[in-house]
């Protein structure tokens, strides 16, 4: 974005801000769901606090996405708006743009990555936009969209370094205050910035106490690196499995409000993030993608007794493959799950012991491998029996090793 245009949106008031989000609000009625707040009993029981979910994954479209797509779709003239419209995304952007140019009936492009899962690729076709798949990576695919606009004269709608995006997203802020006026927190995963970037225009706006946390994996660190540097930095690469905030470089504008009023942003790890899908699912029965979970995985950083808390689940478009992998993840993290190998003597009898042991353990067998034409070294007459079981925890596995174990048993934990 130029540098004059961030300048200009920088100098309007708190009450300018206020006006232009309260006119995305009203753009927006009839249109989105207001996603009413969820607390969490689990995680306030955990952290002795009072924690909420803002779920967005149950949004149209399943992400909060729609709410920055429509309102800058519908501030387009009429001009821009027959011209049609292009936008570049590998998921939940591409179906807000979709189903906002579809209501408003603009005719759409949306260049998707050839990585991009077909259930993103066809819910976007479903509603009535046109794919052109290119490139191998997100960039390669935004190259192409700026290329298509030049051609055609499409205007480009920007994920989140364009104002009436982030003013869409600035009505969750709006949400949030109107539910839970005494929130003390907002947590909010950051990517490229557009939607803690709305949500702290709104909210700090209204009541500057409130304290904006932004959140990020370990992998993906644009925006906090180019807060620390003090000037918008590109990474190299990123790698993280929340693919909705795996961004490279943040926007210009999202850059200068994020540092104006972004409280802190603080970072989360993978493995906080798997835990975190598979607790949403266990104790709330709610399906988030790992983006979307991404301010639940951080908030035992912020927890503290007395405090009232709003994590906002950004979205939920998740394959079943996907969420397959992560639970299994998951499980295995917190010792839900162990697989491991035991050396046997190949002669009868053996495979009842280790049985047992497992049973008078009270672990439950999932699968088993053994296959006596497979041996260790065909002179030391023993074979490999592998085992996957289900556990209770961390300690349960350490009590089964260790009686396996004591019955003379070599034991290597597979996973």
């Amino acid at each position: 974005m130029k540098e004059e245009l961030v300048k200009r949106y920088l100098s309007l008031t708190d009450e300018e801000h206020r006006e232009n989000i309260k006119k995305a609000s009203e753009n927006l009625k009839g249109i989105i769901r207001k996603t009413a707040l969820i607390r969490s009993d689990s995680y306030s029981a955990e952290y002795g606090c009072d924690i909420y979910i803002k779920p967005e994954n149950l949004q149209v479209t399943g992400s909060f996405k729609i709410r920055g797509a429509y309102n800058k779709i519908s501030s387009l003239t009429e001009e821009e708006a027959s011209s049609g419209i292009i936008a570049s995304s590998a998921g939940n952007h591409a179906q807000g743009v979709a189903f906002s140019a579809q209501k408003k009936g603009i005719k759409s492009t949306i260049v998707m990555p050839n990585v991009t899962p077909l259930l993103k690729v066809n819910a976007t076709k479903a509603y009535g936009s046109e794919v052109v798949i290119y490139g191998d990576v997100y960039d390669d695919a935004y190259a192409k969209a700026q290329e298509l606009a030049l051609e055609h004269g499409y205007t480009f709608v920007h994920p989140f370094d364009d104002y009436d995006v982030i003013c869409g997203q600035g009505t969750i802020g709006l949400e949030i205050l109107e539910e839970l006026e005494d929130v003390d927190e907002i947590l909010v995963p950051i990517g490229g910035g557009g939607l803690i970037s709305g949500i702290a225009l709104a909210v700090k706006t209204m009541r500057p106490e409130v304290k904006i946390i932004g959140v990020s994996p370990v992998g993906s660190l644009a925006m906090k690196i180019s807060l620390e540097e003090k000037h918008v930095t590109r990474l190299s690469a990123v790698k993280t499995s929340a693919e909705g905030v795996a961004v490279r470089q943040p926007g210009d504008l999202t850059f200068a409000l994020a540092g104006k009023y972004v409280d802190e942003i603080i970072t989360i790890t993978e493995k906080d993030i798997m835990e975190a899908v598979l607790t949403v699912l266990e104790k709330h029965k709610l399906i988030a993608e790992t983006a979307g979970v991404v301010p639940l995985a951080g908030v035992k950083k912020r927890a503290k007794p007395g405090k009232k808390i709003v994590c906002l689940m950004s979205g939920g478009n998740i394959d079943v493959v996907t969420i397959s992998s992560i639970i299994n993840q998951g499980l295995i993290s917190r010792g839900r799950i162990m697989c491991f190998g035991v050396e046997l003597p190949d002669k009868p009898g053996q495979l009842v012991k280790v049985a047992k042991i497992v049973a008078d353990n009270m672990a439950n067998v999932i699968e088993l491998q053994h296959n006596q034409f497979k041996a260790i070294d065909r002179y030391s007459n023993k074979v490999m029996l592998e085992v996957t079981v289900e556990t209770n925890g961390h300690e349960h596995i350490k009590q089964l090793i260790e009686s396996l174990e004591e019955n003379n048993f070599i034991v290597n934990r597979i996973y």
